[in-house]
């Protein structure tokens, strides 16, 4: 199963769900829902729309420098299966999120300070 991501708002496409867009030279778009395909349509630039993963990495509103997003990063290169390796992978995926989470909340109160 793959999961793809929205080239508008960079959310995750399940299998079955959203809109495939081609080009003529080829290129695929591949969107989430209607509302980021018609915003494509619309020629407007993610990075200046306010809810897309977009604008806010560049306006500093989410975490975009974390180790923790190293796990996530698609790889083109096919993996030899290895039990004990998928085993300590799965074992490792609670802990990496509790310290996405803990980092994510350190961002927000750091930014809060800011404000402040």
């Amino acid at each position: 199963m793959r999961l793809e991501k929205c080239w508008f708002c960079s959310s995750t496409v399940y299998p079955g769900h959203g809109i495939q867009f081609v080009r003529n030279d080829a290129k695929v778009f591949r969107f989430c829902r209607s509302k980021c395909h018609k915003n494509f349509k619309m020629k407007r630039n993610p990075r200046k729309v306010k809810w897309t993963k977009a604008y806010r990495s560049l306006h500093g509103k989410d975490m975009t420098q974390d180790s923790t997003f190293e796990f996530e990063r698609k790889r083109n290169r096919p993996e030899r299966y290895d039990r004990n390796v998928t085993e300590q992978t799965l074992k490792a995926i609670p802990l990496i999120t509790k310290i996405r989470h803990e980092r994510q909340k350190k961002h927000i109160t750091n930014r809060l300070a800011d404000v402040l």
